[in-house]
């Protein structure tokens, strides 16, 4: 029969730590239907030993077909298995092909269990998780067996994983603060020399933008005084843009 085992065990990531906290098996209910048709199934090839000997192979043949189709459920039922681990939750499915989908604890972001009224009665319910991944490989688990304490336990794994903050009343671990490396220099920097400073210009250059005309007539002033053979003496008179020199020059021969 190691054909038709989920075999577990063999998906467990065990040099990482990981064990089965519960393995959930599918409730009796999810069996009703299968159960139904494999009791039809035989009732059919019960109707074979009442008919004549030229039509006794049809209903031989329909009953055949019933009950092995009631089997195959009934035995896809049993394969299908939902595992709660310290690490994830998944489920592994299927006869011949074998699918699993997992889901990791951190990506749980809510669990909703739905308990119809019958459920109530026999003690089933349906889980539906929803995860932060838009395509779930893991959405709604069916028929599963005491689910309020199915549901406890995958929030006290998720819990005690420290996937949902830590418990009310504990102080929660002081984080050191990380250090800060040294960035003075080893030896203190020479001072900085201050930035020459520019002659201050002269008002009538830098108020009147005559500036290029006042040097124009300073050197024309001293020289007239040079052709002269006057010494040039005191500062040259006061810049003025309307004033023209019109006094003959008296040259020397």
């Amino acid at each position: 029969m190691g054909l038709f085992d989920p075999r577990i065990e063999k998906h467990l990531i065990a040099d990482q730590g990981e064990v089965v906290i519960d393995e959930v098996r599918k409730h009796w209910a999810a069996t009703v239907g299968a159960t139904l048709e494999l009791f039809a199934g035989a009732i059919v090839l019960l109707l074979s030993l009442f008919v004549g000997p030229d039509a006794w192979w049809v209903p031989a043949a329909v009953g055949a077909l019933i009950v092995l189709h009631a089997s195959w459920r009934l035995l896809e039922q049993k394969m299908d298995r939902f595992v709660i681990t310290n690490m994830r939750v998944f489920r592994v499915h299927g006869i011949l092909s074998q699918n699993i989908a997992t889901m990791p604890l951190s990506r749980i972001l809510d669990i909703s269990v739905h308990t119809p009224i019958i459920g109530r009665v026999f003690g089933y319910g349906h889980f539906v998780f929803e995860s932060a991944a838009q395509e779930q490989g893991l959405h709604a688990i069916r028929f599963v067996g005491d689910p309020d304490a199915r549901g406890l336990t995958i929030q006290r794994v998720i819990q005690q994983a420290g996937l949902r903050g830590f418990i009310p009343g504990q102080q929660p671990a002081a984080v050191e603060p990380e250090s800060v490396p040294d960035v003075r220099p080893a030896s203190p920097l020479p001072p900085v020399p201050p930035l020459p400073t520019r002659p201050r210009q002269d008002a009538a250059r830098s108020d009147s933008g005559w500036g290029w005309l006042a040097d124009a007539q300073r050197r024309e002033a001293e020289r007239l005084a040079e052709l002269r053979g006057e010494p040039m003496t005191g500062s040259p008179p006061p810049f003025d843009p309307d004033r023209t020199i019109t006094a003959p020059i008296d040259l020397p021969r």
